[in-house]
């Protein structure tokens, strides 16, 4: 075999290998971005029609119970964060190794 056509073998690897790096990037990112979006849906609801006392009683109990799911989103949330972090400058490197292989594999034999 020539080094071009091993080269171009390398820069076919080299693409797959990035597909898989971005395509668990993208797992990553979603997951977090639901976690994101559970945070966010546990905003206080509104209690209105219901006389002050219940209203607040309401409030309160949702407020104790969302703070607890705040809690436990937040944990899932860091280390979503983490896994999307380490995704993403995996992906960066598996997109500059398969950038370098494509060029390497497309220059004409000087």
């Amino acid at each position: 075999m020539s080094r071009k056509s091993d080269l171009q073998k390398l820069a076919r690897i080299g693409g797959m290998v990035l597909d898989q790096q971005l395509a668990t990037l993208h797992k990553a990112a979603s997951a977090r971005t639901r976690s994101l979006s559970q945070l966010n849906d546990l905003a206080t609801p509104d209690a209105e029609g219901l006389d002050p006392m219940t209203e607040a009683r309401a409030i309160l109990r949702y407020n104790q119970w969302a703070d607890a799911r705040r809690a436990e989103i937040n944990l899932k949330l860091a280390s979503q964060t983490a896994e999307w972090l380490q995704a993403r400058e995996d992906a960066a490197r598996a997109l500059g190794r398969s950038e370098v292989l494509r060029t390497l594999s497309q220059r004409k034999k000087t």
